[in-house]
């Protein structure tokens, strides 16, 4: 029989997808798999049930439906303040997943090498490694999860095309102060390489820290590819809609990368979003302070059950370190939590390129009545 592809041999499926169907099975709570358990907002969903009304069952333009394009330029501008045209610096994809290897397809040839800050969302890695890049791995270290200057120096000398930069951070937290990423951007330059930036959680990072739009610092318009996604501002994860934006020249050829890979988002969909990208200043501040709270809920069981942990900067995922529990990997820990305690998360191992036990990534985008229900099974942690 022939062989299948031999990259497909350098990464496995989705831990955290596997970690769902585990607690699926087992009935436990979900905090491995980043989506909420409330609704999105009711003017989206309001403007859903008119969607399926309306003449939106077709094709919408490849690269993303006119009117969403405007109200998606008109809501990055008014946050980034950076003028955004829509007909010429977006193409809308099937969620940020799409969104990362259209920018991928788009900036890197094969064996070009590509960083990419460890730890770090599973898909990075496996998406340069399918576009037949190198992935250049450097470290941020736990606690704080900060880079060595020095070591990112060595890397973008090293003959890097790009960087992927997720900020807010998933799976860390972290979010990346403007001197930091002044300096990714200056080595970029340096060096004449992209930046790709992975952005859905700009909205949900915790005082006092603030999310630094790295296409807007001086001298980024050229070389900054912006991935993102409404899925986790709206709460619409299933919805799959999410957009590249970048200057034309690179727009120009990430459509055809997307046209090839998946033709285009739903139509349907596209309409029914614009209502939330209309949505006032208001939501944004109370999707914030609402998060913030979730994030304060989760951590006073975390800190009553006496284990360490990083306390997030921004997104909404926890690193709880379970190395003094005895377990010989985080996996084994993690699927002990599923099948005893009935909590997920995921083992940090799945994000690290260094051999990393210590730690379970647990989300906390959900009711505060679950994230309290987590927190008092959780507690049986401090019992063992």
């Amino acid at each position: 029989m022939p062989a299948t592809a031999a990259r497909l041999s350098h990464f496995t499926e989705s831990v955290i997808r596997a970690m769902t169907r585990l607690c699926n099975q087992h009935g436990a709570i979900n905090l491995s798999q980043g989506f909420p358990d409330f609704d999105p907002p009711e003017e989206i969903l309001a403007a859903l049930e008119r969607a399926t009304r309306g003449p939106f069952h077709q094709y919408a333009v490849t690269w993303g439906a006119p009117r969403f394009r405007q109200a998606l330029a008109e809501k990055i501008t008014r946050f980034s303040g950076v003028p955004v045209n829509p007909d010429e610096n977006l193409v809308v994809t099937c969620g940020s997943t799409e969104a990362m290897m259209c920018a991928m397809m788009t900036c890197c040839d094969p064996g070009d090498k590509v960083i990419v800050f460890s730890p770090f969302y599973e898909n990075y890695g496996a998406d340069a490694i399918l576009s037949g890049a190198q992935p250049v791995y450097v470290p941020l270290r736990a606690p704080s999860f900060e880079f060595d200057p020095d070591e990112l120096a060595r890397a973008f000398a090293s003959g890097a095309k790009a960087i992927i930069v997720c900020n807010p951070s998933n799976p860390t937290g972290k979010v990346f102060t403007r001197a930091e990423l002044r300096l990714i951007l200056e080595l970029a330059e340096k060096h004449d390489a992209f930046v790709i930036t992975d952005e859905p959680y700009e909205h949900i990072v915790h005082a006092p820290h603030e999310h630094v739009y790295m296409h807007a610092l001086p001298g980024a318009a050229e070389r900054v590819i912006v991935c993102n996604s409404l899925s986790k501002t709206y709460s619409i994860t299933g919805w799959r809609l999410g957009y590249v934006q970048a200057a034309p020249r690179i727009i120009h050829q990430a459509r055809k990368v997307h046209d090839f890979l998946t033709v285009g988002a739903a139509a349907p969909l596209q309409e029914a979003a614009i209502a939330g990208l209309q949505l006032p200043d208001s939501y944004y501040a109370g999707l914030r302070a609402g998060y913030t709270a979730k994030r304060d809920v989760f951590l006073s069981h975390l800190r009553h059950i006496g284990l360490p942990f990083t306390e997030p900067q921004g997104a909404y995922y926890v690193m709880l370190d379970i190395s003094a529990l005895g377990f010989t990997t985080d996996t084994e820990a993690a699927e002990w939590m599923v099948r005893e305690i009935g909590v997920g998360g995921v083992p940090g191992s799945s994000f690290f390129r260094e051999p990393e036990q210590r730690f379970i990534r647990f989300h906390f985008a959900k009711k505060e009545e679950t994230l309290h229900a987590a927190g008092e099974k959780l507690t049986q942690l401090a019992r063992r």
